[in-house]
């Protein structure tokens, strides 16, 4: 799942070493030449840094402005700018009508990572014991350049299903909140996505630098902005089960995909007295998918998103930010 940007990948370890650029790591990684090109690129060139610039200062705001324009403006994306360009609004007018980070959306968002972080590192998984054809439980990923195989507890299933019990016994039974709840505070909720994306994003750029899991496994290109983007280690974990990469990849923001599209579906029908066929596809579709996704993800362990990105912001900011908010704008549409 690839929430932006761009990869960039060379040939893997057969590579002839005479070919191989330097890396400019700390002393206590080796030369490229030790494990040819992987993933990402070693050097960086103009347009490379070009891109990853443009992603860096914009697309924070690409997120705001879709958003903003679904809020404020019936979801048209040319309104805002005629408006501003006509003088009939000002960016500080939109500015004001965006709400702010509140203590509740914080209070929903911080519950909300650690819940998901609960169900991924504390519950192994049981739903291969009784699904036939379901593979999940401890599975190996592929070697890394250094020879590493990393041993993943596949779970997302199973987060997924308790997850989605546990919503489905509160809107018919328990009533500790309302289902719109995620609908009522969904901008302030963008800004708590937005502080846990770069607050992971830097804290791997930190950890690759100084204490990263496996030196072998790191990539510096001597260029601070596309190492802190496209990231420096390539499977950093804390303990031998939390991994970032697979966490953030799977949870909390495609768990929360469909939670989402359930939000909205409620606020609809509190707002019309009636769920529209559009709304119940659109949930019906993007549910396939999910499920599609946490079925396959032991197979997913073996794709270019585990076996050859590097975490960095891209990860990490795009997970927490991008996807969950624009992969759900077909919602706004239909509220």
């Amino acid at each position: 799942m690839k929430p932006l940007g761009k990869r960039l990948e060379g040939p893997m370890a057969a590579k002839s070493q005479s070919n191989d650029p330097k890396t400019k790591s700390p002393g206590s990684v080796s030369k490229a030449a030790t494990h040819g090109q992987w993933g990402r690129a070693w050097e960086v060139d103009w347009f490379s840094l070009a891109s990853v610039t443009f992603l860096l200062l914009f697309a924070p705001f690409i997120v705001y402005y879709f958003i903003m324009a679904c809020d404020q403006y019936s979801c048209s994306l040319t309104a805002p700018l005629v408006d501003i360009a006509t003088g009939q609004a000002r960016l500080s007018d939109i500015w004001a009508k965006t709400p702010p980070v509140t203590m509740k959306a914080a209070q929903i968002y911080v519950a909300w990572v650690t819940f998901q972080v609960l169900l991924y590192v504390l519950l192994p998984d049981f739903c291969h014991k009784f699904l036939p054809g379901y593979v999940g439980g401890v599975q190996e990923g592929a070697m890394t350049p250094a020879g590493i195989v990393n041993k993943y507890e596949i779970n997302g299933l199973q987060a997924w299903l308790i997850t989605h019990l546990l919503w489905f016994l509160n809107s018919y039974l328990l009533a500790c909140f309302s289902p719109t709840i995620i609908f009522d505070n969904w901008i302030p909720l963008l800004w708590c996505a937005n502080i846990l994306g770069y607050a992971v994003s830097t804290f791997a750029m930190i950890k690759g630098y100084f204490f990263p899991t496996d030196a072998r496994d790191c990539k510096f290109t001597g260029n601070f902005l596309y190492n802190y983007m496209m990231g420096v280690e390539f499977n950093p974990r804390i303990g031998e089960w939390f991994d970032f990469k697979l966490f953030f990849n799977g949870r909390p923001g495609i768990v929360a995909w469909t939670l989402i599209n359930l939000s909205f579906a409620a606020k609809q029908q509190e707002l019309h007295g009636h769920v529209t066929n559009s709304m119940v596809l659109v949930n019906v579709l993007q549910a396939i998918y999910v499920l599609d996704f946490f079925w396959n993800e032991t197979w997913y362990l073996k794709t270019i998103d585990i076996c050859h990105d590097h975490f960095g912001w891209y990860l990490g900011w795009g997970d927490c930010v991008w996807l969950p908010y624009l992969y759900t704008l077909q919602e706004e549409g239909r509220r």
